[in-house]
């Protein structure tokens, strides 16, 4: 066997928003199970991230730049061996903040800054999902776009257009769930709460104690865990669910 051909065998991810949290947790599940990482991100890869290939393997790309975002599908079709893509896991977002960390809300949020959150978090899933929807029907694969607890309520520190952002994406993969499915794509969601990663807010303790049942944040392992579920033979027939990832506090 050519080292061609062993690597036409092993299975594809790609993979947005992976060098902290729960990007960083997926990249050490998948990598573990033996999947090929690809990994998209807006800054250059980083000598910390610990996965081997991990230099030649990323794409450095701007997610608000719909131009940039055009060049790095192509920059991503290029590195996809065989044609086959495996699953694609849009996890990169950005959630802005006013001054001293405060809530941006529908007031107050400049429309410029709706406009880069839309980019990043709604309209970039859906473009690579596009994008490379052809290697993701060779391989049967699937996408999962990691929604949030706040696309389905007001949450005290996610703002208005990160919160409309997730909700419209949680809409957007019913939608793709749909209209992938014919191509043999599976196109599922994970909405996460409150997960122990360095960008919690002051103050979530008051949501651990007050609103979630099992008193307790999420780790971005066990986030991994679902993504990983998801991608697999296990959730063959799941298309178009939005798995909530919060202890309970969404009941």
């Amino acid at each position: 066997m050519t080292a061609s051909t062993r690597l036409d065998n092993v299975r594809t991810l790609v993979l947005t928003g992976a060098s902290r949290g729960i990007g960083h947790a997926t990249v050490k599940k998948f990598g573990a199970q033996g999947w090929r990482i690809i990994t998209v991100s807006r800054q250059s890869f980083s000598a910390l991230c610990p996965w081997p290939s991990g230099g030649e393997n990323h794409v450095q790309l701007d997610l608000a730049d719909p131009v940039d975002l055009g060049r790095g599908i192509e920059m991503i079709r290029k590195r996809v061996p065989g044609g086959r893509l495996d699953a694609l896991v849009n996890n990169a977002a950005i959630s802005p903040k006013g001054e001293g960390g405060g809530r941006l809300g529908a007031i107050d949020t400049p429309f410029d800054l709706w406009r880069q959150v839309f980019n990043v978090n709604f309209f970039a899933p859906v473009a690579l999902a596009r994008g490379l929807m052809d290697e993701l029907a060779a391989a049967r694969g699937c996408v999962v776009n990691v929604t949030s607890i706040a696309g389905s309520r007001v949450h005290p520190f996610a703002g208005s257009a990160y919160a409309t952002s997730k909700a419209a994406l949680a809409a957007l993969t019913r939608e793709m769930a749909h209209d992938f499915g014919p191509r043999g794509i599976r196109v599922n969601a994970i909405a996460p709460g409150e997960i122990d990663t360095a960008i919690l807010s002051p103050g979530t303790e008051k949501i651990v104690e007050n609103q979630i049942p099992m008193r307790r944040l999420g780790t971005p392992d066990e986030v991994a865990d679902v993504i990983h579920f998801l991608c697999e033979q296990g959730a063959s027939y799941v298309s178009g669910a939005e798995i909530q990832i919060n202890g309970g506090q969404h009941v």
